[in-house]
């Protein structure tokens, strides 16, 4: 029968496990975590498990801090973390580990980090490495954890970034003299365009210059777990005052803010940091107006401040991410280069995010580590059919696209494919028209006659009509490019 304090050391490990995937989310706990198994703990040291010795490397150089926090918040006497292979043959096969660590390397560019790098030559050895102790100190500041790589200098500044990168700019210099600026400031763009690497480029700058600044960074997520927690601990009160004595605010993905105790609780102490004159900056994939998570005054609050949109990746800011990725990883990985071609071909097939493009020059270099075999053509094209699933797009037929049309801009299929000419009906026709001449293999006439028997100069008139509009209009430009992307998932 196992000891009482032996139940007891698994409960807090369970805990630990469940606030340790409430703050780096299902899909990076999963990668990691999900064969992460407790030791025990012994005069203040949590041993943990592990099968392989890459995992081990790189939970040592990326979490370690993240799960020596979370264990000490849940186990008091434990003070430092030992991450251990399991088994007495630690030797592996390089390609079973790389087929093993392959998924969970794409996650690890959008994932939380802590100081470090992962250590090692491209050679894979067979030596036993013997597990480290790591006993780092408290941060200062409370909050979600801060990536060493995402400054202000490894921000990749385009046309589509180059007013929220200004923005954040001018926050991070002006609260070093408390002169506030653009109080709150909105970011909102779709996953993987920069508004977290922002966030958390204006902490690092704060931090690094004006250290007697007090700035917290939270994920929505972990406000929400950091605030169930106090009120079960009945705390609720210091964690009301850690956050209102903060100078500076950083609120992350807010759209996924849940529960109506956890959305009062933002808005007064959003209200309470701007009437005070501290300064707010919060990350959204949506614009204030459709966050149905805030009630309609913060909503408007949030709207009365600085709401700038992130656009989308045009070809030359994608390969400029791919360079600095590349030349990043290099510096840490000697003899790691990534062919022209190679550059060029993820350029052109990885477009959704820069999340996409740094999880593909995060796996080009596992791979390179743990076979020693120079980045090649195939392996690249294995690598990109793995994050997109597959390089042929799926076929689009008009019916997809009458569909998406229909939901996207609350017309009913009816009125696209009626003789009603209001502008609220053509624009979404004459859009409709445009992608399916675009996307499908479809004639013009025969466009027509699906967009309610219309002939084919209509569908011509529609086509020029659009091309017109978004080279006039970005965000419409940016509106179709989201829609195109859909269709194809």
């Amino acid at each position: 029968m196992a000891k009482k304090s032996d139940r007891i050391i698994s409960k807090n490990w369970e805990r630990a496990k469940q606030r340790l995937r409430a703050e780096l989310g299902e899909e990076v706990y999963s990668s990691w975590f999900g064969r992460v198994e407790l030791v025990g703990v012994n005069n203040g040291l949590i041993q943990l498990s592990v099968p392989t010795k890459f995992l081990q490397k790189w939970l040592q150089s990326h979490y370690a801090t993240n799960v020596l926090e979370t264990c000490k918040n849940e186990m008091a006497d434990v003070a430092s973390l030992e991450f251990m292979l399991r088994g007495p043959n630690t030797m592996m096969n390089a390609n079973n580990e790389l087929a093993n660590s392959m998924s969970a390397a794409n996650s690890a560019a959008a994932a939380p980090r802590a100081t470090g790098h992962v250590a090692g030559s491209p050679p894979v050895t067979d030596a036993p490495i013997q597990p480290a102790h790591f006993r780092p100190t408290r941060q200062k500041s409370d909050g979600s954890p801060l990536n060493p790589r995402q400054t202000f200098s490894s921000f990749v500044v385009s046309a589509s970034n180059r007013l929220a990168f200004a923005a954040a700019k001018q926050i991070a210099e002006n609260l070093a003299a408390y002169q506030p600026k653009y109080n709150p400031l909105f970011f909102h763009a779709d996953v993987g365009r920069g508004k977290t690497h922002l966030l958390q480029a204006i902490a690092w700058e704060l931090k690094q210059n004006s250290r007697e600044t007090k700035v917290i960074y939270l994920t929505a997520e972990r406000f929400m777990v950091d605030f169930a927690d106090a009120l079960r601990n009945q705390a609720a009160l210091n964690f009301k005052e850690k956050l209102r004595g903060a100078d500076v605010l950083l609120i992350d993905d807010i759209q996924f803010l849940k529960g109506e105790n956890n959305q009062k609780e933002f808005d007064h102490t959003i209200n309470a940091l701007i009437d005070s004159g501290r300064q707010v900056v919060v990350a959204s994939a949506m614009t204030p107006a459709k966050l149905k998570c805030l009630d309609p005054r913060m909503r408007s609050r949030m709207a009365g401040g600085l709401v700038t949109e992130i656009g989308s990746f045009d070809r030359e800011l994608r390969l400029r991410i791919l360079q600095q990725r590349v030349q990043l990883e290099a510096g840490e990985c000697p003899g790691f280069i990534v062919p022209d071609e190679v550059m060029n071909f993820l350029t052109d097939k990885l477009t959704k995010s820069g999340r996409e493009l740094e999880g593909a020059i995060t796996r080009l270099r596992a791979a390179y580590q743990l076979t020693a075999q120079p980045v090649t053509m195939q392996v690249s094209m294995d690598i990109v059919a793995a994050i997109v699933g597959g390089l042929e797009p799926r076929r689009v037929r008009i019916d997809d696209i009458l569909r998406t049309i229909s939901q996207q801009y609350a017309v009913s299929r009816g009125d696209l494919l009626s003789a009603r000419r209001t502008r609220s009906i053509v624009r979404p026709r004459q859009i409709g028209m445009y992608l399916s001449k675009q996307l499908t293999s479809r004639s013009l006439p025969e466009i027509g006659r699906r967009f309610g028997g219309r002939d084919h100069t209509t569908v011509i008139h529609a086509i020029r009509k659009i091309e017109e509009l978004m080279n006039a209009d970005p965000s419409l430009r940016d509106e179709i490019e989201t829609l195109k992307k859909d269709l194809h998932n």
